[in-house]
């Protein structure tokens, strides 16, 4: 059952990842792709319907983890407690500048609510990526199981090239959704960040790669053991290559599809080969929060399934009807929102 709940959290992630991930590269590129009002007003409304219910996969993660692994919960949350408080009121402030940007028609208002609106984008970008390369990397946990390390810490060389990599990779995927929600100029401009973002990327994946096994060799022994773990990179591979030659010929939704799919094979690699472990002990990996150690009894992880689970197919099927509904180029009618 831990595992079972292990593969729930490496889902979560990614559907979140994939999800949240394309509204927080739109809002990384509002400011440079958008030079006019309206086309601000149009970057906002590709991603006005959906951006806080892709939030809730965040919601659902942290709540699962709760759930299912209470003492990595307790670690890993006080641990990074002042990154989290940073993410929160990035969150917020980036929500806020979504809502209230509307609200009067002044020059000097929308533009002061854009600015908000695209550094808390770009700051999250970067954090979430600092983060996961921390969880890559592992965190000082003491004799007793708690956290011991400062804010300076964890930004290590790893970590912040690992937000480097976020930045640039959920850049490149909002950009591969813009083109696929607008026209004109607008489409134009997606299209040329999309294209030069794309050698960026596929650089920083090969150097990641190359960092991420020299400070952790011990992931290469999942794949080892396991060949069929090798699919997904392999599916990460193909879906970089596809992304390329997707945009190359105009077929913006399939290049959007295959950004999903590198981003999800990139987080799948990355759990298959961290698989038992949720937190890293360094410089004492026998201290480390694992699948078996941290889990909660099999009566509390079969009774959370029962919460959790009917929650999770709820959302899927608010955001399939929610992206029907909203589905094809976004036009500035009566109707617009924002």
């Amino acid at each position: 059952m831990a595992d079972a709940w292990y593969v729930i959290l490496a889902g979560l992630v990614i559907g979140y990842a994939v999800l949240d991930g394309f509204d927080l590269g739109a809002g990384v590129l509002h400011l440079v792709v958008a030079r006019t009002d309206a086309e601000r007003r149009v970057v906002l409304n590709s991603i006005g319907p959906v951006w806080d219910g892709n939030e809730v996969w965040l919601i659902a993660w942290g709540a699962s983890l709760f759930l299912a692994f209470p003492r990595a919960f307790a670690v890993g949350f006080s641990g990074f407690y002042l990154p989290l408080m940073i993410a929160l009121w990035l969150l917020m402030g980036r929500g806020v500048a979504v809502e209230f940007r509307h609200h009067f028609p002044d020059p000097l208002w929308r533009a002061g609510w854009d600015a908000i609106f695209c550094l808390t984008s770009l700051l999250l970008a970067v954090l979430y990526g600092v983060a996961v390369g921390n969880v890559i990397t592992g965190a000082p946990i003491d004799e007793h199981g708690y956290f011991q390390g400062l804010f300076q810490w964890m930004l290590n060389p790893y970590a912040l090239l690992m937000g480097v990599f976020s930045l640039a990779v959920l850049t490149l995927h909002g950009a591969h959704f813009l083109c696929l929600k607008s026209e004109g100029a607008l489409q134009e401009r997606a299209s040329r960040w999309a294209g030069g973002l794309w050698p960026v990327v596929a650089v920083l994946a090969l150097a990641l790669t190359a960092a991420t096994f020299g400070a952790r060799p011990e992931l290469l022994r999942n794949f080892a053991g396991a060949p069929a773990l090798l699919a997904f990179p392999a599916v990460a591979l193909l879906a970089l290559m596809a992304m390329r030659a997707a945009h190359r010929t105009g077929r913006h939704r399939l290049s959007f599809l295959a950004s999903s799919g590198l981003i999800g094979a990139l987080l799948a690699s990355t759990a298959a080969g961290s698989y038992p472990y949720l937190l890293v002990s360094t410089p004492h990996p026998e201290r480390s929060l694992t699948v078996m150690n941290s889990a909660a009894g099999p009566g509390s992880l079969a009774a959370a399934l029962g919460w959790i689970g009917p929650g999770i197919l709820l959302l899927i099927l608010y955001q399939v009807v929610v992206y029907r509904v909203f589905a094809g180029k976004v036009a500035l009618d009566a109707s617009a929102h924002y």
